[in-house]
């Protein structure tokens, strides 16, 4: 499970000419998930993510977490980021998951982001066309992959 967590002042999710989900200030949070991931999975992004320490504190150091300042967080399916890029120039998604995998393991993990920060969180909408604003503060931009932890 690989995650793109940007440090937002809003951003916001659009299909259809509809904005579907919209935040103030928090994480965006881009979610590629492959076949080999699971719930164990879901669960270490989600602890991490919750716990980062990436807003400033009073001193304008980066100390405090989305937890801390009552942050919000839009989670985006993006299979894009399982991306392999070896061969060629144009990407291969078959790590990627099929929905039959992909769309559980997504609900769960938002399901699981909403319980470790106490309150709901934005969305996209799996498998669409989604238009994705954001104003990106810092910026700050934190990759984490599940297959990394150590």
């Amino acid at each position: 499970m690989r995650a793109v967590i940007q440090r937002v002042q809003h951003a916001s999710v659009t299909i259809n000419g509809q904005i579907k989900s919209a935040i103030h200030q928090g994480f965006l949070i881009l979610l590629g998930i492959e076949e080999a991931d699971n719930r164990d999975d879901a669960d270490w992004l989600c602890r991490k993510i919750s716990a980062l320490r990436v807003f400033d504190d009073e001193d304008g150091v980066m100390n405090r977490s989305l937890q801390d300042i009552g942050g919000e967080a839009l989670v985006v399916s993006q299979f894009t980021l399982m991306a392999s890029y070896k061969k060629g120039n144009r990407p291969s998604y078959i790590r990627a998951a099929g929905h039959e995998h992909a769309i559980p393991l997504y609900e769960y993990f938002c399901q699981a982001l909403e319980q470790a920060l106490g309150r709901p969180i934005g969305t996209g909408q799996f498998g669409a066309d989604m238009k994705v604003e954001l104003l990106n503060d810092g910026p700050v931009t934190i990759c984490m992959d599940t297959k990394n932890k150590e």
